[in-house]
């Protein structure tokens, strides 16, 4: 008897022991694995040297929205980075100075000799975040900037545009004098004088660090942590549809996420992909170092940041996964790039044509139009709000 008992207790300790198991299987099955994509952050960390206040944050926005920023006082940063088409814009290649009109719109004013803009405009939404890594670590002041990763930090960023002859310098002003004019500028308007020092707490406040420090202050409010992926993976099982967690699956599957990984979807790292050059610019560009590397862009927002690719040569979703496809088991596009320097994660990739509508489908979850859309009427200058647009 005893012998009998012994054996029904090894079967159902084995019997438990299986069941266990498969019933973990089956739960890998049917449960999504979110392969450590955590939200993104609802709180930016800022530098310690420059921790915001309403009275900075203010005092950005209409720094952001100003002209008197510009060589000619035609552009702002608005201009190229507008809430309409979510702080980007929907052109392959800006037009800064001597331009007129927004958006679609926007053309050079006769006669021009002023060059484009030679990449595409990223979003200012969420660049508070930029390097951010997988575990939601990230340096505000060392965050990489640009197509290049030329600048860190948004304090930095926020400046280089106004240096830029086709961004807003112009051709008038040289890039050694253009911040000192700028400077000089804002001290003659009294409004500005006043917002500088309830800013920054002090008298005499207006010089070039705190205008760029005012700018980053009001471009970290732009935030969107409320994506409907961002529910979805704090536990939310119906803020995506079945083809949207279908789409997320196969984003993984077919290794997308090997560079676009983490709250942002980007490693921050530059990488070779051989897009072809536009023919707007009369030169290749040959991107960091002329390796022709450039850095991962973020896939949050998609919606608004149309084309695509660091010169916008793609003009929607289905043509950069088409993209995809061609360069994982073809030639480079570009002639400037062998085929043999095309990035090998970009060689991993492995998407297909029936799969592409379903990735699509989970890229739209990573929009959210809950941001800061309201436009001041008035700029301190008195000059046209956003610029010539």
């Amino acid at each position: 008897m005893k012998r009998h008992i012994n054996i029904y207790l090894i079967f159902l300790i084995v019997f438990s022991g299986c069941y266990n198991s498969t019933k973990k299987n089956i739960k890998e099955l049917i449960e999504p694995d979110n392969d450590g994509y955590i939200p993104l952050p609802e709180n930016v960390a800022e530098p310690r040297d420059n921790i915001s206040n309403p009275d900075k944050v203010k005092l950005g926005k209409l720094l952001f929205y100003d002209p008197i920023l510009s060589g000619n006082k035609d552009v702002s940063c608005a201009t190229c980075h507008h809430p309409e088409f979510g702080f980007a814009e929907p052109l392959d290649l800006s037009i800064g100075a001597n331009g007129k009109g927004l958006g679609f719109t926007r053309k050079f004013n006769e006669p021009n000799h002023i060059p484009f803009v030679k990449r595409n405009a990223h979003t200012i939404l969420n660049t508070a975040f930029n390097g951010i890594d997988i575990q939601g670590v990230y340096h505000s002041n060392e965050s990489p900037m640009f197509w290049d990763n030329r600048a860190e930090g948004l304090e930095a960023q926020a400046l280089l545009p106004i240096e830029t002859l086709e961004e807003m310098r112009g051709d008038k002003i040289s890039e050694h004098d253009i911040l000192n004019v700028i400077i000089a500028r804002l001290k003659e308007i009294p409004e500005y004088v006043t917002l500088f020092e309830k800013a920054f707490k002090r008298d005499n406040a207006i010089d070039k660090v705190n205008l760029g420090k005012a700018i980053a202050a009001f471009e970290r409010t732009l935030i969107t942590p409320n994506s409907r992926f961002d529910k979805y993976v704090q536990g939310d099982e119906n803020a995506l549809s079945m083809a949207e967690k279908d789409g997320f699956e196969l984003f993984k599957a077919t290794k997308c996420n090997l560079c676009h990984n983490g709250p942002m979807f980007s490693d921050y790292k530059t990488h070779i992909l051989g897009v072809v050059d536009n023919e707007k610019l009369p030169f290749s560009d040959g991107g960091v170092d002329s390796t022709y590397a450039f850095r991962t862009p973020s896939l949050r927002n998609l919606r608004y940041t149309a084309p695509y690719m660091h010169n916008g040569k793609l003009k929607d979703l289905q043509a950069v996964l088409e993209f995809y496809e061609d360069i994982s088991n073809g030639p480079s596009k570009n002639n400037h790039v062998p085929t043999k320097h095309i990035d090998s994660l970009a060689k991993q990739v492995n998407i297909k044509v029936m799969d592409m509508s379903l990735i699509i489908s989970f890229l739209n979850s990573l929009n959210s139009e809950d941001f800061d859309k309201d436009i001041p009427e008035q700029v301190p200058s008195g000059l046209p709000v956003g610029g010539d647009i």
